[in-house]
């Protein structure tokens, strides 16, 4: 078999050198945008039970509520892709810690940006279910910006019933309402 050799003119080696580099860019520049669109990540420190009547004989099915829509708002953040759910277990001596010296996490802004920095997250989300009575309750949201401490959205749900559903059906209602205002434009809540 006889080799040969390929002889390029000196201009095409430009063109050739040229589209060899063109092709480095878009491959460098496609990973980027694909880095860009991951979403962000965003540690959920749980919801809290605001109540202006307290009654300690519904005190264990309202704690239950409150991890339950919790596990729910996790799973619909996932599903619809929104953020990027930090895990708390290895951090959780942090949030208790950070959450035992207040009354509520949620009211506390420095609270939230010790916990978010504290796990390496660019937001940091807190929750609460104020109950007004056992028919008039409502589901909150709070996310801030870790770095800069700035309330990046505030969503409310009203509800009526002190029941599972009612508590689910306002979670995805409001989880299912981020999303929606997500896609009509991509910077809502960031």
């Amino acid at each position: 078999m006889i080799a040969r050799t390929l002889r390029i003119p000196s201009g095409g080696r430009r063109l050739v050198l040229f589209l060899l580099l063109s092709l480095i860019l878009a491959v460098v520049s496609g990973r980027a945008r694909a880095a860009d669109a991951a979403p962000p990540t965003l540690a959920m420190i749980g919801f809290e039970l605001l109540e202006d009547h307290p009654d300690p004989t519904r005190h264990d099915a309202q704690q239950a509520r409150l991890k339950m829509i919790d596990a729910e708002f996790r799973a619909q953040i996932a599903q619809r892709g929104l953020y990027s759910l930090i895990d708390n277990a290895p951090h959780q001596a942090v949030i208790d810690r950070v959450g035992s010296g207040v009354e509520f996490v949620y009211r506390c802004p420095h609270c939230l940006a010790e916990i978010g920095a504290a796990v390496g997250t660019r937001y940091v989300a807190a929750g609460w279910v104020q109950k007004v009575s056992n028919l008039i309750l409502n589901v909150n949201i709070e996310i801030r910006e870790v770095a800069t401490q700035r309330v990046a959205l505030v969503k409310s749900v009203d509800m009526r019933g002190n029941n599972d559903e009612s508590w689910l059906r306002a979670v995805r209602f409001l989880v299912r309402d981020m999303d929606e205002k997500r896609q009509a434009n991509p910077r809502y809540g960031l």
